[in-house]
């Protein structure tokens, strides 16, 4: 198992069914990213664990409860900015999405299949990568 004492935040892959749930990012100066899509996540509060913080980003993100029990997969990665984060990955029923409801940030959420986020050019390339190491985990080609 990897130390999650010392990161800076986490994402999650969350698959409904066989898709995934992206949420278009907010294009504010100084966001990065602005206008891709993104997985929930963000930044670590207290001492959250990877898993606490990927899915309390979640609910607030997407209104959706995912419990612990959801999570298949998850990995430590060093940022661009030598910082650490963690990817997540876990797994609902398709009809969870009729439960989203879009909190304070993003400007939409939709759901796309793993292929078509590698493909889209929109798809944020450190998280492409990290869906495809999955995707390879889990016995899938992922583009």
């Amino acid at each position: 198992m990897q130390d999650d004492s010392d990161f800076i935040g986490a994402k999650l892959a969350l698959f409904l069914g066989p898709d995934l749930a992206v949420i278009r990012r907010d294009v504010f100066a100084g966001l990065p990213w602005p206008g891709y899509w993104d997985f929930p996540g963000g930044g670590r509060e207290g001492d959250e664990t990877p898993a606490a913080c990927a899915l309390r980003e979640t609910q607030e993100e997407l209104g959706l409860e995912v419990p612990e029990s959801a999570l298949i997969w998850q990995r430590a990665f060093v940022r661009p900015d030598g910082e650490r984060g963690w990817f997540l990955v876990a797994h609902l029923p398709a009809d969870a999405a009729a439960r989203i409801a879009l909190g304070d940030e993003g400007q939409g959420w939709a759901l796309m299949s793993p292929d078509a986020y590698l493909a889209d050019p929109l798809g944020i390339p450190p998280f492409k990568e990290r869906l495809r190491l999955y995707l390879q985990t889990a016995g899938r080609s992922g583009g």
